[in-house]
């Protein structure tokens, strides 16, 4: 809904409407709406860096012995 355009007061009224309470069967606000979706943000921040990281390349030291039959 956010991303349609619409504010947090519109989100929690819209919720409210439609009977959807918080996790802990409360009615919502504007600001639950707006800690849940800072919430939701962030947590799309740590994922993204998370895939995006990249790791040295770690090549080791390894010998080649011949063996002679």
């Amino acid at each position: 809904m956010h991303d349609s355009g619409l504010g947090y007061r519109k989100i929690s009224r819209k919720l409210n409407e439609m009977n959807i309470k918080t996790t802990r069967g409360n009615t919502w606000f504007n600001t639950s709406v707006s800690s849940v979706l800072k919430r939701k943000h962030e947590r799309d921040l740590r994922i993204q860096e998370i895939r995006n990281k990249e790791y040295p390349i770690k090549i080791g030291k390894f010998s080649i012995k011949y063996y002679t039959y």
